[in-house]
């Protein structure tokens, strides 16, 4: 094969992939989601299996044994910087991947989370109990010195971030179809209640542009959305309707309400790419609508 033809298929293959995701960038959370491709039937998993590290934090990260789930988030802010995280905040690590070095560090005199992922992937997770119809609100600041250069969300073997927020919903298992019904039963006795059946992703990403929404590469059972891409070292507020997100993200399975935030993780991941970036996170709050 001549070098222009594979570079002609090449060109083709990345101009698809861009107006796919073009597709799928609406501003989640700001009205109908119509600019959304219709979700898969909540729990058909997308792509072939595979254990990586993106793939289980995805389908099982809040599974271990927990804590009793809180009604806010435990603020960062009120401990000393070091090592020890505030409970019920609690590291989450994978077998044959490193895990991020986690500490709570002073910046500019106010405790955050800091999470330095080189060649590694975890997450640090704290369980919830909220009605989304209450308090649907969750805000939060936070801040990468870099981001991810090789990460692609299109593509499994670019399933990086620089920062990522999960948050967690309970859509109830006898919702989900058979095969996914049985599996999540399974996985439950095994686990523990806790295990989540569909979630959110925020991410910071290094090329798409804000909005932009995608299945990820290895389940459809979490929504990844881009809420920042590039302009590292800033501080940065954010505040998602949760409520709306999920409405966007999986309403056209989904008719009943809101399902229940059973817990959020937060943190980075460099295992695909190799590469190293730091984020730092504030406090976390859930509030309702103004």
């Amino acid at each position: 094969m001549g070098g222009g033809e594979r570079h002609g298929r090449h060109s083709n293959a990345s101009s698809d992939r861009r107006r796919a995701l073009a597709r799928d960038a609406p501003a989640l959370g700001r009205g109908p989601p119509r600019g959304l491709p219709p979700p898969r039937r909540l729990g058909a998993a997308g792509g072939a299996p595979g254990v990586s590290a993106g793939a289980i934090l995805a389908a099982a990260l809040l599974a271990w044994a927990a804590p009793p789930a809180d009604a806010q988030p435990t603020p960062f802010s009120r401990s000393a910087p070091g090592a020890t995280l505030p409970a019920p905040w609690r590291p989450l690590t994978l077998p044959r991947v490193s895990a991020p070095e986690v500490a709570l560090v002073d910046d500019g005199g106010v405790t955050v989370l800091r999470s330095r992922a080189a060649a590694a992937a975890g997450t640090v997770a704290h369980d919830l109990d909220i009605d989304p119809a209450a308090r649907p609100m969750l805000a939060w600041r936070w801040r990468v010195d870099r981001v991810v250069a090789g990460a692609d969300l299109a593509r499994k073997s670019g399933d990086d971030f620089a920062a990522r927020v999960y948050v967690f919903f309970d859509v109830p298992v006898e919702a989900l179809p058979w095969t996914a019904r049985a599996k999540a039963l399974v996985a439950r006795a095994v686990w523990g209640e806790k295990l989540p059946t569909a979630a959110i992703c925020y991410v910071w990403d290094n090329r798409h542009p804000p909005g932009t929404s995608a299945w990820n590469p290895y389940t459809d059972r979490v929504r990844t959305v881009v809420l920042r891409s590039g302009s590292p070292g800033a501080w940065v507020e954010e505040s998602r309707d949760l409520a709306a997100d999920f409405r966007a993200a999986f309403g056209a399975q989904w008719s009943g309400p809101v399902p229940r935030v059973t817990g959020i993780a937060i943190g980075n991941d460099t295992d695909q790419t190799g590469e190293t970036v730091t984020a730092w996170f504030g406090d976390f709050r859930l509030e309702a609508r103004p």
